[in-house]
Protein backbone atom coordinates (compact mmCIF):
# COMPACT_ATOMS: atom_id res chain seq x y z
CA UNK A 1 0.00 0.00 0.00
CA UNK A 2 1.49 3.34 -0.87
CA UNK A 3 1.91 6.33 1.31
CA UNK A 4 -0.31 9.41 1.02
CA UNK A 5 1.48 12.11 0.38
CA UNK A 6 1.14 16.13 1.28
CA UNK A 7 -2.28 17.20 -0.43
CA UNK A 8 -2.96 13.53 -1.94
CA UNK A 9 -4.65 11.10 -0.66
CA UNK A 10 -4.38 7.39 -1.12
CA UNK A 11 -7.08 5.61 -2.81
CA UNK A 12 -7.01 1.74 -2.35
CA UNK A 13 -7.99 0.26 -5.31
CA UNK A 14 -7.98 -3.61 -4.20
CA UNK A 15 -11.90 -5.45 -3.83
CA UNK A 16 -12.21 -7.03 -0.65
CA UNK A 17 -14.45 -9.04 -1.68
CA UNK A 18 -12.67 -10.59 -4.90
CA UNK A 19 -9.98 -11.26 -2.11
CA UNK A 20 -12.31 -13.02 -0.03
CA UNK A 21 -14.03 -14.97 -2.67
CA UNK A 22 -10.75 -16.26 -3.77
CA UNK A 23 -9.66 -17.56 -0.57
CA UNK A 24 -12.91 -19.39 -0.38
CA UNK A 25 -12.61 -20.60 -3.56
CA UNK A 26 -9.01 -21.69 -2.64
CA UNK A 27 -10.40 -23.69 0.37
CA UNK A 28 -13.25 -25.07 -1.82
CA UNK A 29 -11.15 -26.61 -4.28
CA UNK A 30 -9.34 -28.29 -2.04
CA UNK A 31 -12.81 -29.83 -1.25
CA UNK A 32 -13.35 -30.19 -4.91
CA UNK A 33 -9.84 -32.10 -5.95
CA UNK A 34 -10.45 -34.41 -3.34
CA UNK A 35 -14.08 -35.08 -3.57
CA UNK A 36 -13.40 -35.76 -7.13
CA UNK A 37 -10.10 -37.78 -6.92
CA UNK A 38 -12.18 -40.27 -4.39
CA UNK A 39 -15.24 -40.68 -6.76
CA UNK A 40 -13.16 -41.38 -9.92
CA UNK A 41 -11.39 -43.96 -7.98
CA UNK A 42 -14.90 -45.16 -6.58
CA UNK A 43 -16.08 -45.41 -10.08
CA UNK A 44 -12.92 -46.74 -11.03
CA UNK A 45 -13.81 -49.95 -8.43
CA UNK A 46 -17.69 -50.31 -9.17
CA UNK A 47 -17.78 -49.70 -12.98
CA UNK A 48 -15.90 -50.94 -15.67
CA UNK A 49 -13.98 -47.68 -16.16
CA UNK A 50 -11.47 -48.01 -19.26
CA UNK A 51 -8.20 -47.39 -18.69
CA UNK A 52 -7.30 -44.87 -21.43
CA UNK A 53 -10.17 -42.87 -19.49
CA UNK A 54 -9.28 -43.15 -16.45
CA UNK A 55 -5.70 -41.92 -17.09
CA UNK A 56 -7.78 -38.68 -18.82
CA UNK A 57 -9.78 -37.96 -16.58
CA UNK A 58 -6.86 -38.25 -13.46
CA UNK A 59 -4.70 -36.42 -15.85
CA UNK A 60 -7.07 -33.65 -16.54
CA UNK A 61 -7.56 -33.57 -12.72
CA UNK A 62 -4.16 -32.75 -12.13
CA UNK A 63 -3.91 -30.47 -15.02
CA UNK A 64 -7.30 -28.45 -13.53
CA UNK A 65 -5.33 -28.41 -9.73
CA UNK A 66 -1.98 -26.75 -11.13
CA UNK A 67 -3.90 -24.34 -13.03
CA UNK A 68 -5.93 -23.29 -10.13
CA UNK A 69 -3.19 -22.53 -7.87
CA UNK A 70 -1.52 -20.37 -10.31
CA UNK A 71 -4.73 -19.09 -11.12
CA UNK A 72 -5.63 -18.00 -7.46
CA UNK A 73 -2.09 -17.34 -6.79
CA UNK A 74 -2.24 -14.44 -9.62
CA UNK A 75 -5.81 -13.37 -8.64
CA UNK A 76 -4.44 -12.79 -5.13
CA UNK A 77 -1.32 -11.17 -6.18
CA UNK A 78 -2.97 -8.77 -8.87
CA UNK A 79 -5.56 -7.86 -6.64
CA UNK A 80 -3.03 -7.17 -3.43
CA UNK A 81 -0.74 -5.29 -5.80
CA UNK A 82 -3.20 -3.28 -8.10
CA UNK A 83 -2.17 -4.72 -11.06
CA UNK A 84 -3.72 -5.55 -14.31
CA UNK A 85 -1.47 -8.33 -15.93
CA UNK A 86 -1.65 -10.78 -13.13
CA UNK A 87 -5.24 -10.38 -13.13
CA UNK A 88 -5.67 -10.86 -16.92
CA UNK A 89 -3.86 -13.86 -16.85
CA UNK A 90 -6.04 -14.93 -13.83
CA UNK A 91 -9.10 -14.35 -15.84
CA UNK A 92 -7.69 -16.98 -18.91
CA UNK A 93 -6.95 -19.16 -16.76
CA UNK A 94 -10.58 -18.83 -15.15
CA UNK A 95 -12.27 -19.80 -18.95
CA UNK A 96 -9.17 -22.56 -19.22
CA UNK A 97 -10.89 -24.48 -15.94
CA UNK A 98 -14.26 -23.35 -16.53
CA UNK A 99 -13.68 -25.97 -19.54
CA UNK A 100 -12.19 -28.72 -17.75
CA UNK A 101 -14.81 -27.89 -14.95
CA UNK A 102 -17.50 -28.54 -18.09
CA UNK A 103 -15.51 -31.44 -18.83
CA UNK A 104 -16.07 -33.18 -15.44
CA UNK A 105 -19.78 -32.00 -15.43
CA UNK A 106 -20.57 -33.57 -19.06
CA UNK A 107 -18.35 -35.09 -20.84
CA UNK A 108 -16.56 -37.49 -17.71
CA UNK A 109 -16.52 -41.02 -18.61
CA UNK A 110 -19.61 -41.95 -15.74
CA UNK A 111 -21.14 -38.39 -14.02
CA UNK A 112 -22.86 -39.37 -10.75
CA UNK A 113 -25.32 -36.72 -8.73
CA UNK A 114 -22.72 -35.70 -6.56
CA UNK A 115 -20.28 -34.89 -9.57
CA UNK A 116 -23.11 -32.76 -10.49
CA UNK A 117 -23.16 -30.98 -7.56
CA UNK A 118 -19.39 -30.00 -7.04
CA UNK A 119 -18.90 -28.85 -10.07
CA UNK A 120 -22.22 -26.60 -10.03
CA UNK A 121 -20.89 -25.09 -7.22
CA UNK A 122 -17.40 -24.81 -8.30
CA UNK A 123 -18.87 -23.00 -11.58
CA UNK A 124 -20.46 -20.61 -9.48
CA UNK A 125 -17.75 -19.64 -7.47
CA UNK A 126 -15.85 -18.97 -11.01
CA UNK A 127 -18.83 -17.02 -12.24
CA UNK A 128 -18.61 -14.74 -9.12
CA UNK A 129 -14.84 -14.07 -9.46
CA UNK A 130 -14.97 -13.21 -13.32
CA UNK A 131 -17.84 -10.67 -12.17
CA UNK A 132 -15.40 -9.50 -9.76
CA UNK A 133 -12.26 -9.19 -11.48
CA UNK A 134 -13.58 -7.54 -14.39
CA UNK A 135 -15.04 -4.78 -11.92
CA UNK A 136 -11.41 -4.66 -10.35
CA UNK A 137 -9.56 -4.48 -13.69
CA UNK A 138 -11.70 -1.41 -14.45
CA UNK A 139 -11.13 0.22 -11.14
CA UNK A 140 -7.48 -0.21 -11.67
CA UNK A 141 -7.93 1.41 -14.79
CA UNK A 142 -9.69 4.18 -13.55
Amino acid sequence: MALARRGKSSVLLSSIPLQILLYLNAAYYIFYFLATLLLIIYKSQVFSYPDSNLALDLGLLFVMAVLESVRIYLGTKGNLTEEELPLGFSLILTAANVILCVYFLVWETYILRADVIINAILLVFYGLEVILELFTIAAFFR
